[in-house]
């Protein structure tokens, strides 16, 4: 059974910097995408960030792009999200996704392209 085990939230002042990793283990994983999504309080879960694990190409929802940067460990089944300029809006519980199974598709924004998720960390910005 794959695992997805998260770490690196936490309260952060506004501007500043947080860098999340999510690490797959347990069972046989290859990973064709991974992606971080984020889900604020009443809100639905939104994508946030993916990468494509072959080669490497990266996603990002408008909202994030430049200050936000997706990268990946393949070795160890790593995937991190550094997170610069932080603001107040970014403020969510943040979740790591993998795509497992087969996809003729380089990410996915939606949830249901992925098959294994995190269980969540805490992203909170001060204003």
């Amino acid at each position: 059974q794959v695992k997805m085990v998260e770490s690196g939230g936490g309260l952060v002042q506004a501007g500043g910097s947080l860098r999340l990793s999510c690490a797959a283990s347990g069972g046989i994983f290859s990973a064709y995408y991974m992606g971080w999504f984020r889900q604020a309080p009443g809100k639905e879960r939104e994508f946030v960030a993916a990468i494509n694990w072959s080669v490497g190409s990266t996603y990002y929802t408008d909202a994030v792009k430049g200050r936000f940067t997706i990268s990946r460990d393949n070795a160890k089944n790593t995937v991190y999200l550094q997170m610069n300029s932080l603001k107040f809006e970014d403020t969510a519980v943040y979740y790591c996704a993998a795509k497992s199974s087969y996809s003729a598709y380089f990410y996915s924004t939606a949830t249901y392209g992925y098959d294994y998720w995190g269980q969540g960390t805490q992203v909170t910005v001060s204003g």
